[in-house]
């Protein structure tokens, strides 16, 4: 298989990874680069002592998401109707992949700032009671709270398939 070096990068993840490399190339000579942040499946990975992923990518395209929906509705269409729509198709962009990922609570805090930003604006107020009051009413929930749940469900899920699979290779 062709290794095509303008796709394919190095990054290094440990105690060492400030320390310089030597180059690494292909079979043909071509060279491959060393980067400090790496997207894999739509996470963006970032070169750390221990593995760790930015969300930065992932809040920017959320804010695009949500700013194409409010430029079309935020006037017209009711703040249920608003937040049923940033719940289905927003809040996927914001989440996507981060229950593989292990977040910090500055992480989770930094996800509920960014989509507490965007319910100010749709609620018209800068108060932070008034916002948690309104996505309490409303149902809404916030990053933290879906990112738990999936993480546990994941966990569950694993767990019981796991145990599935010790007690068919005990029996036997």
């Amino acid at each position: 298989m062709a290794v095509n070096p303008k796709k394919t990068h190095c990054i290094r993840i440990g105690p060492r990874c400030s320390a310089n490399c030597a180059n690494i190339s292909t079979c043909e000579g071509r060279a491959i680069s060393w980067v400090c942040e790496v997207r894999y499946l739509g996470i963006f990975i970032i070169c750390s002592r221990h593995f760790k992923c930015t969300l930065d990518n992932a809040k920017r395209s959320f804010y695009s998401a949500v700013n194409g929906i409010l430029g079309k509705l935020l006037n017209i269409a009711s703040e249920d109707v608003i937040l049923q729509i940033i719940a289905s198709k927003c809040m996927p962009v914001l989440l996507y992949g981060l229950e593989a990922c292990s977040l910090t609570k500055t992480d989770l805090r930094s996800l509920d700032f960014t989509v507490n930003r965007v319910l100010m604006k749709i609620f018209k107020t800068s108060n932070i009671q008034i916002v948690k009051e309104c996505q309490e009413f409303f149902g809404f929930q916030s990053p933290s709270t879906l990112l738990t749940r999936k993480m546990n469900n994941f966990v569950n899920k694993c767990g019981s398939s796991l145990n599935s699979v010790c007690k068919s290779l005990c029996s036997t």
